[in-house]
């Protein structure tokens, strides 16, 4: 593992826009791109080679450049399928020795170090769900298990107003609740039920589909030591919160806690403005039935340690459900609400107008977890031949996830699980072919329609649905096509950068998130995926600097590129869920057999 924590190219890092922008790495390295963390020893090894050079061959040398290890040819010329660039492929995939490399190339020079052994993405596995804890709301992060990104307890929400939008006659506007603990949701200090359904989904299901990795996997958060896995330790701090945005009186969701305006580029213990939950909708209390659900039957494994906890869940769920069954079509309409109600709010909306793919979801849990084929019969289960990658929007895929995941189940879902494991399954072929023959050998990328905000939650769901895949048939092809997504991430992309904090020597440095820019250290919180590349961020954030024209370049690493450069939970739950499972899997997939040197 190595840090961007020190120079770029030998100069000091800074943190002006100005500076960044001329901050420009050494030419040979911005001329490879590949995983700059590194590679398992018997899976595949890929780096793409960008610009003009007349090919030939290429060595994997010792770190220090003393010792060639491999000498490999380059691929002929190809270009690539958006920006047109010529590009070669470096394959050194039967080279299986562990240890520090480089790659080299006459002509164009050496790349960025990485290593080859097994458990290679193990700290980066570790970081992605560390990076939750650095987003806690409501205490103070410790030297002792922040490092140098220790900081005050903010926005404890002990004292938080019921907005008009949520009045009821139980609770009027301006009743003072307390909706404690949960995570920030992105770059901003505020907290969204919509975007914590599919997070929390995300990272329950890694806990059920990989529950012995994550058993032995330490993470130095406070609860680490305890009997109970770090993920779920992690993971209760926002399901304790989503609890209090249940109304007690009728069972519905409120959609969101919020300031009416995003704070300012301070720190959280800074930022002091009253704070609200505002109306319910049928979204929240879908997102929130699902996840209750899901929790109840992860957190009846502990009944010691958290006692009554999976059936406080399960009662939560039931009414939240029961609450949407009333109210089916509620939607949160943000602009509509500041026209009757005050204070205005302008705050994330996580908008949404259909709600079939949530309440699939939902009545998916709810099946599951108890066994009564109600839920299941009030949905339509396969309502068309989509399957739709997850977002906070449509998330129908968690569902089938779901499903499939206990196939064995009796009941209603038996007769609809083939055709469900056949689409499934579908959908990763289209993925996978073609990849192969792309001009970076991946799945993601092909398309500009990859390139959207948030692409590299596009890339690590793209791994999540290859792992599903690979889960039913034991078939490695989809794997490594998982794998070169994680590739992906970690640098093997058209703009070259690791897009997670603190892994690579070129990785993502100035994410749009308040504490990082706001804290006065020069290194971003560890552990937290930017954004990404998205083709329209020059319009949508309007930062200056953009120069690319090709989709998959659109991307400015300056915190004012919201639009390509903001970190969020939902797209650091993909990354979790990615790095774990293949850390998990690494020994059965064969990838970190012993290596021969």
């Amino acid at each position: 593992m190595r840090h961007l924590y020190k120079t770029l190219g030998g100069a000091l890092l800074c943190l002006s826009f100005s500076c960044a922008q001329a901050q420009k790495p050494l030419s040979s390295q911005e001329a490879i791109r590949l995983n700059q963390v590194g590679f398992y020893p018997n899976a595949s090894k890929i780096a793409v080679v960008v610009g003009e050079n007349k090919g030939g061959k290429f060595f994997v040398k010792t770190a220090d450049g003393s010792k060639t290890v491999f000498t490999g040819q380059l691929s002929e010329a190809k270009a690539a399928e958006l920006s047109g660039k010529p590009t070669r492929v470096a394959d050194f995939s039967v080279f299986s020795g562990t240890g520090s490399y480089v790659l080299e190339i006459p002509g164009v020079g050496k790349s960025y170090p990485f290593e080859i052994k097994s458990e290679v993405h193990g700290p980066v596995a570790a970081a992605a769900i560390k990076g939750f804890y650095y987003q806690r709301t409501a205490i103070e992060l410790p030297e002792k298990f922040a490092g140098k990104w220790h900081r005050p307890a903010g926005h404890p929400d002990d004292k938080v107003l019921v907005h008009a939008s949520a009045a009821t006659a139980q609770r009027p506007a301006g009743t003072v609740i307390s909706s404690t603990k949960g995570w920030y949701d992105a770059g901003d200090y505020n907290k969204y039920i919509v975007n914590s359904g599919i997070t929390m989904g995300t990272l329950l299901s890694s806990y059920e589909d990989f529950p012995k990795f994550y058993a032995a996997q330490k993470l130095n958060i406070p609860e680490s030591g305890n009997t109970v896995p770090d993920l779920l330790d992690e993971a209760l701090w926002n399901l304790r919160w989503m609890l209090t945005m249940q109304d007690p009186n009728d069972g519905g969701v409120y959609h969101k806690l919020t300031n009416p305006a995003f704070d300012g580029m301070v720190m959280p213990h800074e930022a002091t403005k009253p704070r609200y939950v505002v109306q319910k909708g049928t979204g929240a209390a879908l997102n929130f039935a699902a996840v209750m659900a899901q929790a109840s039957r992860v957190y009846k494994s502990f009944p010691k340690e958290f006692p009554g906890l999976a059936d406080s869940c399960l009662t939560a769920a039931t009414k939240a459900w029961e609450w949407a069954q009333k109210n089916p079509n509620v939607a949160y309409e943000q602009d509509d609400m500041n026209k009757n109600f005050d204070p205005d709010v302008t705050t994330g909306a996580y908008g949404d107008k259909d709600f079939n793919d949530e309440r699939l979801w939902a009545a998916a849990e709810l099946y599951t977890t108890t066994q009564k084929e109600s839920y299941y019969q009030a949905v339509n289960v396969l309502p068309d031949a989509k399957m739709p990658l997850p977002s906070w929007a449509q998330v129908r895929l968690l569902g089938y996830y779901t499903l499939l995941r206990n196939k064995n189940q009796k009941g209603a879902a038996q007769k609809d699980l083939p055709e469900i494991r056949k689409r499934l399954l579908q959908s990763a072929d289209d993925m996978v072919t073609g990849a192969a023959n792309a001009s970076y050998r991946m799945v993601m990328g092909r398309a500009k329609e990859d390139y959207v905000w948030g692409s590299s939650s596009v890339a690590a769901n793209q791994g999540v649905l290859l792992v599903q895949a690979y889960q039913l048939t034991g078939d490695k092809k989809y794997l490594q096509a998982a794998l070169s997504n994680l590739d992906y991430l970690l640098g093997r992309n058209a703009v070259g950068y690791s897009f997670v904090t603190g892994f690579g020597e070129k990785s993502t440095m100035r994410p749009h998130h308040r504490p990082s820019i706001a804290d006065g250290v020069a290194e971003p919180v560890p552990g937290l995926l930017s954004g990404g590349t998205n083709g329209n961020a020059n319009k949508q954030d309007k930062c200056e600097g953009y120069t690319a024209t090709s989709p998959d370049e659109m991307y400015l690493d300056v915190d004012c590129s919201y639009a390509s450069n903001e970190i969020a939970i939902n797209w650091n739950a993909p990354l979790v869920y990615l790095t774990g499972a293949m850390e998990a899997l690494q020994l059965q997939a064969g990838f970190a057999a012993k290596s021969t040197k």
